[in-house]
């Protein structure tokens, strides 16, 4: 039995990663999917000050708090930047990283750098949250219609900080690791070259899936058995 953490992206929570949960609680494991500060279920205490340290933190206390070892430690989109700096927090519990269509980024990169938006996010002192019709026309558009329906109604806005700021600092990518890197090959964002560079870092094995940004949903047989191997 594995302990699997999950780490879930930008307007997102905890429940974007129930079909996969699922099947990993099937075969036995241990799997915890904390919805962030500020995100899903937690969204009424949005503030501003939530950043990807501040997530990470949460990250690294979950698993001491449950004093969880040997842990794979899984993060989609944005998550992937929570998974950088919680590993680096919390590097003797870890036994292997995940990057699934993800963000992994250099200290002081920023994702609008790296990710192309086809129209501005709705910005406030607390919050990022695409426009209503970038919602309605990009947002889990892959997904068949009762799915992207379910996935529709519980997006929230994500903590401004968390994914407009630069990199925080990290002494993570000169450690070596145990890593995966999954692409999705009909999702634009992360490009990549980017998750690439991710691969080559890390010296990741590399996967790929014919599916979009969210196999979790859309392929989440194919992706909980990647996360086995």
């Amino acid at each position: 039995m594995a302990a699997y953490v999950l780490v879930h992206g930008a307007y997102q929570g905890g429940w974007i990663w129930k079909p996969v949960a699922t099947r990993l609680r099937a075969a036995g494991h241990l799997v915890l999917a904390p919805s962030l500060d500020g995100c899903a279920e937690r969204r009424h205490a949005v503030r501003p000050g939530i950043t990807v340290g501040s997530h990470a933190r949460e990250v690294a206390d979950l698993l001491f708090c449950e004093d969880l070892s040997d842990v794979v430690l899984v993060g989609t989109s944005s998550g992937g930047m929570v998974v950088v700096k919680a590993a680096e927090l919390a590097r003797e519990r870890i036994a292997r990283l995940v990057f699934v269509d993800a963000l992994a980024l250099l200290p002081g990169e920023r994702v609008g750098e790296i990710v192309s938006r086809t129209t501005p996010n709705d910005v406030t002192e607390a919050t990022t949250f695409p426009t209503r019709a970038d919602v309605e026309g990009r947002l889990f558009r892959d997904l068949d219609d009762r799915t992207r329906a379910w996935a529709l109604a519980r997006i929230t806005p994500h903590p401004v900080a968390a994914l407009e700021a630069p990199m925080e600092a990290t002494t993570f990518w000169d450690r070596p690791w145990t890593a995966t890197v999954i692409r999705c090959r009909r999702a634009a964002n992360p490009p990549e070259a980017h998750q690439r560079r991710t691969a080559e870092l890390l010296k990741a094995a590399w996967h790929e899936l014919d599916t979009g940004h969210y196999p979790m949903l859309s392929e989440p047989d194919r992706l909980a058995s990647l996360l086995q191997a």
